[in-house]
C-alpha cells in the first residue's frame, strides 16, 4: 500500500486542495485523521467534492471535532479523548493520501504533535507550502522539525504564485525537493485543478 502524507507550514496553506489534487491524479483513498472544526463543512467532504473519485475511497475522520481550533484543545473543549491508537493508518487497497492538520508541530493529545505521529507512521510527507512573505522561514522549520524526527521527506509543494527565489531557497537550504506548484485558481472546481497539478507536477514523482 502506497500511503503519502500530506502537512503544511501552517493552517489555510492549501495543504486540502493539494490533498485534492493529489487524490485525484493518484485515484487514491482519502483520510483525515483529525477534523477540527465542522460549522464550514469538513475537509472530508471538500476533497470528495473536488477529487471526484468514487464517494468509497473518501474514509470517515477518526475524530470529527466540533470546535475550530488545535485538536488536542477542540478534543479538551467537546469532551472527547483523542487514543493516538485510533489514528494507526487504515489499510486500503491502493494508495492512501492522508492529511494533517495545521503545521507540523500541531498538538494532537498530550506532548504528541502531527510530526510526531508522521514519525510513527514513517510514511513518505509532502510539505505543502504558500509562495507569500514569511514562507522560506515557516517551511525550514517544518523540515527541521520532520527531519529531527526521522520523517521522510518526500519535498515540497508550493501553492501561490510563483516566487522563484523562495522556492529554490527553500529546496537549496531545506536539502529537500521542489515537487511543483499550484497557483491560485479564480475557479476552483475539479476540472481546474487537474489541469493545474497536471501542468505543475510530475505525478510519477508521487508513486
Amino acid at each position: 500500500m502506497t500511503v503519502i502524507v500530506v502537512t503544511g507550514t501552517d493552517t489555510d496553506v492549501g495543504k486540502t486542495v493539494f490533498a485534492a489534487a493529489l487524490t485525484a491524479a493518484l485515484g487514491a483513498h482519502y483520510w483525515k485523521p483529525v477534523q477540527a472544526g465542522t460549522d464550514d463543512g469538513t475537509d472530508r467532504q471538500r476533497v470528495a467534492r473536488l477529487a471526484g473519485v468514487a464517494p468509497g475511497r473518501i474514509l470517515p475522520e477518526a475524530y470529527a471535532l466540533a470546535t475550530p481550533c488545535s485538536p488536542h484543545r477542540a478534543a479538551a473543549i467537546d469532551g472527547v479523548t483523542i487514543d493516538l491508537d485510533r489514528l494507526a493508518l487504515p489499510q486500503v487497497a491502493g494508495p492512501l493520501v492522508v492529511e494533517g492538520a495545521g503545521g507540523v508541530l500541531v498538538p494532537i493529545v498530550g506532548t504528541t504533535t502531527f510530526a510526531d505521529l508522521f514519525a510513527r507512521w514513517r510514511r513518505p510527507v509532502v510539505l505543502v507550502a504558500r509562495t507569500a512573505l514569511g514562507t522560506i522561514n515557516h517551511s525550514l522549520l517544518s523540515i527541521e522539525a520532520l527531519r529531527a524526527r526521522g520523517v521522510p521527506l518526500l519535498g515540497v509543494a508550493f501553492v501561490g504564485d510563483a516566487v522563484p527565489d523562495s522556492e529554490e531557497t527553500i529546496v537549496r537550504l531545506g536539502a529537500t525537493r521542489r515537487l511543483g506548484r499550484l497557483p491560485c485558481l479564480s475557479e476552483l472546481t475539479p476540472h481546474s485543478l487537474a489541469r493545474a497539478f497536471a501542468e505543475g507536477f510530475a505525478v510519477e514523482d508521487f508513486r
